[in-house]
Order: structure tokens, then sequence, then C-alpha cells
């Protein structure tokens, strides 16, 4: 199917501002992924790390168990010190425990994951101390595969939005009010809206790169 015929792209493309970038920006796949709780651990793992550092960080992780992936409960019987000897701190230690006890002591699974609704995802997960609402919006986007899901408090997305629609960045509050009022048109698939700012801001980042 062409990347035009695509009922997202078709969606999107009667914003006039976001269609120029659709044409020109590679379509992405969306492929649901299995261990949801593994990956919202790296999530964690991940924070405020780049992506370089996350990757290395994250096969250290994988490392202590031989290079599998591991249980919710193979996580909650690896001691702090151990997690803390492949370069996490103390709090995402104790976050990444936080996160397996609480999947454990709820018995969410892969099934229960996908049967729950996003505003029930992101409920019940930001009860967990150290996963906060981006956290999640991220795990339903990339893992769950979740087509609706608007990151307003993504830094890019507010980078790529604002930039884009002549936005005021002044006030934050007035900011995401915007954004949310514009992106109210693109559902039900907010999220390939995403997925297409982020990709707009990183090629405009890479081609001012080729300027210098």
């Amino acid at each position: 199917m062409a990347a035009s015929t695509l009922p997202h792209i078709a969606h999107l493309s009667k914003d006039r501002k976001l269609k120029p970038i659709l044409a020109v920006v590679e379509p992405y796949e969306l492929k649901k992924r299995n261990n949801i709780g593994l990956h919202l651990c790296a999530s964690i793992l991940s924070q405020q790390l780049s992506t370089k550092v996350a990757a290395v960080i994250y096969e250290r992780f994988l490392g202590l168990f031989e290079g599998n992936e591991p249980t919710m409960q193979q996580i909650l019987d690896t001691p702090a010190t151990t997690l803390r000897s492949i370069g996490l701190s103390e709090a995402k230690s104790r976050y990444v425990h936080n996160v397996a006890t609480y999947l454990i002591a709820h018995k969410i699974t892969d099934r229960k994951f996908h049967a729950m609704g996003n505003d029930e995802i992101i409920e019940s997960l930001t009860t967990i101390k150290g996963v906060g609402r981006w956290t999640v919006e991220m795990l339903l986007m990339f893992t769950l595969c979740r087509e609706d899901v608007f990151a307003v408090d993504d830094l890019g997305i507010q980078q790529a939005m604002t930039a884009i629609y002549g936005l005021d960045a002044s006030d934050k509050k007035a900011l995401k009010a915007e954004m949310l009022r514009i992106s109210e048109k693109w559902a039900p698939y907010r999220t390939w809206a995403c997925f297409y700012l982020w990709r707009h801001k990183d090629a405009a980042r890479e081609t001012k790169k080729d300027k210098k």
C-alpha cells in the first residue's frame, strides 16, 4: 500500500501545515512487542540518558540475566547493589523494583495490558513511584502500538509544533493548551502525528549540522 493511501496519512494530510511533512518523511511501522513490563523498566533505565548511553546500560542490564529478557520476578530478585553496579542510580534501581513489585502484585500480564484502555493504563501505572505520564505514553506508543496518543509534555513535540505552527512557547500552560487544540483534529491518529513531528525535528537538526 502506498504511503499516500494509508488511512493515517490521508487523515493527517487534512492539516495543511502537517501535509508537507508527511510527503517527505519516511513512513513508520507499528509493531506490538511482548514483555511489556520489561519495556517499561527499559524506559526508566533510559531516562535522562542519550540514546547511545541508554543502549549500553540496557545491554548491561540484560547481561545480568545471560542476555535473556527477565521476568518481573527475576528483576525483583536482583539486589539493588547489583543494579547499581551496571550504572543505574540508586533512584532508578528503586523505580525498576517498584515496577516489578506493582505488576506482580496486580497480576498485570501482557494480555491484561492489551485489554486495558489508554486512560486506564496511564491511571494505573502512574501510581508507581518513578513512573510518570510521559513514560507511560511512550509505552503506549512504541510497545502497545496505540494509534491515538498525544505526548503534549514531550519537549521534542513542543519544539516541533512551536516551529511548524508558529506557537508562543513562553507560556508553557498556554502552549500545551494550544497544542492539545491543534491535536484534536489528528484523532484517531495522534500517535502517528507525533512520530512524524519527531522525525521532522530530527531531520531539521541534521540539516543545520550539515550547513555548519
